[in-house]
């Protein structure tokens, strides 16, 4: 479990294939100071398990389904990534729960100034639209935002410097794609709603007649 704080921006050194997918090495800083061969990191927002380190760097493996259903298959050497260790139960939840598992892949649309922080616009796949709202949370790479605004096939955050800055995603660019989790919330009364409507045959148009 992660909150989406995002502790570090480390660099890929290498990617090596490993059976039928592949061991990533990653150089940090701030994420080694207590990193053990075991433990989870959040990197752009994907949970992984650390398989070895060095006193510069650590390494992850990640299987052929991460790599398909994330960002993680396009990375190269020097990439740029947000890092994140495990929540601990003595820490201060900022952000939100993050699980660290990626719901689908966003396509940045823009990221443009906005006094005194950034506009971002990412569009997301079809199967996403039900779990975002207005003011609700979502993880992008790994980071914990809050959405500021929903329109039909797209989401956009209003990034503030801080964000922008100690993560990556002040150097996306139209076209770019990025990782997306949504609220685990959300995702929990959803898959409770549509089981109840299947239950109870009430559909949306009967909500929208009840005033809902």
């Amino acid at each position: 479990m992660f909150t989406g704080l995002i502790e570090e921006i480390g660099r890929i050194q290498r990617i090596e294939a490993y059976g039928g997918g592949s061991r990533i090495t990653i150089a940090a800083d701030e994420v080694l100071r207590d990193l053990k061969v075991g433990d989870s990191v959040a990197i752009n927002g994907i949970c992984l398990t650390v398989v070895a380190r060095t006193e510069t760097a650590f390494q992850v493996e990640a299987v052929a389904e991460t790599l398909q259903r994330s960002t993680l298959g396009t990375l190269q050497r020097g990439d740029a990534v947000n890092l994140e260790r495990a929540l601990q139960a003595s820490s201060r939840l900022g952000g939100h729960f993050v699980q660290g598992h990626v719901d689908g892949i966003g396509e940045v649309i823009s990221l443009t100034m906005k006094d005194p922080g950034y506009w971002l616009e990412i569009r997301l796949a079809e199967e996403l639209h039900p779990f975002v709202v207005e003011k609700g949370s979502i993880a992008i790479d790994g980071v914990s935002l809050t959405i500021a605004q929903v329109e039909t096939d797209r989401i956009a955050i209003a990034l503030i410097p801080h964000s922008a800055q100690a993560t990556t995603l002040s150097s996306k660019k139209s076209g770019d794609k990025v990782n997306i989790e949504c609220d685990i919330i959300a995702k929990y009364v959803g898959r409770y709603l549509g089981l109840r409507k299947k239950e109870t045959n009430i559909s949306d148009e009967l909500l929208r007649q009840w005033g809902y």
